[in-house]
């Protein structure tokens, strides 16, 4: 046998080839087919009939020998698109014993795997009548139910067992009811719905996961991580007392949510929408006509190659659970949202996938990564070894890899999320070390200049000297920082994360914008991503409606057109040689006070009243009655409804 075609157990075992191959069969064994961090034992003795955990494993193959189990002797060896890519190149198209070996391959991957058969056998179970006669709801909608209303209402295990004894007295006696709420989640469990707790550090430091899970202080700032006492054993008694984690993260496991969107041949069938059911005519509809999707491909053919590996984009964002703004609390979901479907779908909440829910109080700003760890490593095994996944509309098998093309969050979430500081001298992550601006001396902040850059060479504002500083433009837009180049100077970044750790500030002679070293830089793709951080569009438009209505209408708090403002402008043409609207700057008096001219947008009470008149009219008419404009006063609305407002003026 050609020794470029043997698999790697063929080797000795006492070889290098051998013990690598068993390194990258275990990782790929538990992270996919792995039970309570065990999987069975393929080496020569056990034969899968006996599980056992990773170094127990490793121990049997590398003495035993490794027998591959029928299902899996082609696929073992593959180490994901990237490793994929490689043997591409060097493989000779006319081997026909890889070509035998795929299709015997297909040909014993067809039909559900174990997963999918439980998880379709469930849904079977679960259709049968809550009791003889019932037509309006299942057993497992039942169980579904309940669980919703206990969650809904904070009922207590207890509340629920009294309502399941209450059910069984009410019901016929044939009724099936789920024993106890256990029963309902371990039934929850088998759908993929149930969530992991993770232990964190209260000042944001580390979790208390993988080597750290058993850990009882923070190995960063010595905080305990209990409320209460460490004493496992009560003082009058022999009772252990109960400890209370100082703070809990809730992640969501995403494998078997991402399986169970194949089990259903309907929404299988959408999931390869972006390459069978778009319509390539050059407009921008999807993300998949973008540039950065094509460049990906490129890059990545063999994970472009099957349509039914996904893509996702990550977006998180902060708000108070406890609808009142009286209790400041910021909780942080991390969602995702899948761009495999078309786009009437990917933003429905029942596809949209929430993976962790970060606690509060407050912002977790730059240690967002600290939380983000046990996705980044559900999605780094997706990438590399990939999860077979049962395609119910093809009734075949296949392996699913995942990629995270884009993150999208509001500018403060920008930069939590790639480690730019959006504040301060280099706030902008375009224009990043070429940025131009200016410390305002009254208004205290930085003003950002030289936008026309951007601009094409021949457009007349670059020439329009009048309405902008004074000046022509003749500058270049700046070239942009790749993910190789970002990834390169960031190589050796000390991350130090947590509430404890000195911040880092600007030095005047040596400006660092950077803050960390991004987690989704263990991606090992996404510094090939061309579009990695993307803004909310909402956000944004609803922060240029404010400050636009605030001034026209000379709102207090809210107006950009104040006295700083206006002194501002006088030093901007004193300091800077800036000569922005003269006419508007502040002027000395005799009596030495100043004299602030009216600009012209000014407005006097009538005009504010037939502005607000008329805007509260348009939206009635076109938009809907849900945001009322009072005499210089706006009402706060939500972001469609200024999204509209936008649009009317």
């Amino acid at each position: 046998m050609d020794k470029g075609n043997k698999c790697w157990w063929e080797f000795p075992r006492w070889s290098d080839v051998y013990e690598k191959g068993t390194d990258e069969y275990i990782e790929k064994a538990f992270a996919t087919r792995s039970q309570g961090n065990e999987i069975s034992c393929p080496c020569c003795t056990c034969h899968h009939r006996f599980w056992y955990g990773r170094n127990d494993v490793r121990d049997h193959i590398i003495c035993n020998g490794f027998v591959p189990r029928n299902d899996e002797s082609f696929h073992l060896g593959r180490m994901g698109p990237e490793r994929e890519a490689e043997n591409l190149q060097h493989d000779e198209p006319s081997n026909m014993n890889v070509g035998i070996q795929e299709l015997l391959h297909a040909a014993l991957r067809e039909g559900p795997n174990e997963e999918a058969k439980k998880f379709l056998n469930l849904i079977e179970e679960g259709q049968e009548e809550l009791y003889p006669g019932c037509k309006k709801m299942s057993r497992l909608a039942f169980t579904i139910r309940l669980y919703i209303y206990k969650c809904d209402h904070k009922l207590p295990d207890v509340a629920i067992a009294g309502l399941l004894e209450f059910f069984k007295e009410v019901l016929p006696n044939d009724a099936i009811l789920p024993t106890s709420i256990h029963e309902a989640k371990k039934v929850l469990k088998l759908l993929g719905l149930d969530y992991k707790k993770i232990d964190a550090c209260p000042n944001d430091c580390m979790l208390y996961w993988a080597e750290h899970a058993n850990a009882t202080s923070c190995h960063v700032c010595g905080t305990s991580r209990w409320k209460s006492k460490e004493d496992d054993q009560n003082d009058n008694s022999n009772e252990k007392t109960r400890r209370i984690p100082s703070k809990i993260l809730r992640y969501f496991p995403i494998k078997k949510r991402l399986q169970r969107l194949y089990m259903c041949a309907e929404t299988a069938s959408y999931m390869t929408w972006h390459k069978y059911g778009r319509e390539n005519d050059g407009l921008m509809r999807h993300p998949a006509d973008g540039q950065a999707w094509i460049n990906f491909d490129k890059m990545y053919p063999s994970f472009s190659n099957e349509p039914r590996n996904v893509r996702l984009a990550l977006a998180t964002d902060g708000f108070n659970p406890f609808q009142t703004m009286s209790i400041v609390h910021s909780t942080w979901p991390v969602i995702l949202i899948n761009y495999n479907l078309p786009p009437w779908l990917a933003t429905k909440s029942e596809f949209l996938m929430l993976s962790l829910l970060i606690p509060g109080p407050l912002s977790p700003g730059n240690s967002i990564d600290v939380y983000l760890q046990p996705l980044m490593k559900d999605l780094d095994d997706l990438w590399k070894f990939g999860l077979e996944t049962y395609d119910a509309s093809t009734n075949t098998r296949f392996d699913m890899h995942v990629a995270v093309m884009s993150t999208i969050s509001d500018f403060p979430g920008y930069a939590m999320l790639s480690g730019w500081s959006t504040k301060g001298k280099f706030a902008c992550p375009c224009c990043h070390y070429e940025v131009d601006s200016v410390y305002l001396k009254y208004s205290h902040k930085h003003c950002y200049m030289s936008h026309r850059k951007w601009l094409d060479s021949d457009h007349p504002w670059r020439y329009n000297k009048r309405n902008f500083n004074g000046h022509i433009e003749e500058r270049s837009e700046p070239v942009r920082l790749t993910g190789c180049e970002i990834e390169q100077l960031l190589h050796d970044f000390p991350n130090e994360f947590g509430k404890e750790q000195p911040k880092m500030r600007q030095d005047a002679d040596d400006p660092n914008p950077w803050r960390k070293c991004s987690i989704f830089f263990k991606l090992p793709y996404w510094k090939q991503c061309d579009l990695r951080h993307n803004l909310d569009v909402m956000h944004i438009e609803k922060n240029i409606f404010d400050n636009v209505i605030g001034t026209l209408l000379d709102i207090p708090g809210k107006r950009k057109d104040h006295v700083s403002a206006r002194r501002d402008l006088k030093y901007l043409r004193e300091e800077k040689d800036f000569r922005w609207v003269p006419e508007l700057e502040s002027k000395e008096l005799e009596d030495g006070s100043e004299e602030f001219p009216t600009s012209m947008f000014w407005m006097n009470d009538d005009e504010k009243q037939l502005f607000c008149q008329t805007i509260k009219m348009q939206i009635c008419l076109k938009v809907m009655p849900r945001i009322l404009l009072d005499v210089c006063k706006l009402m706060k609305g939500k972001s469609r409804d200024i999204r509209a407002m936008m649009h009317i003026l």
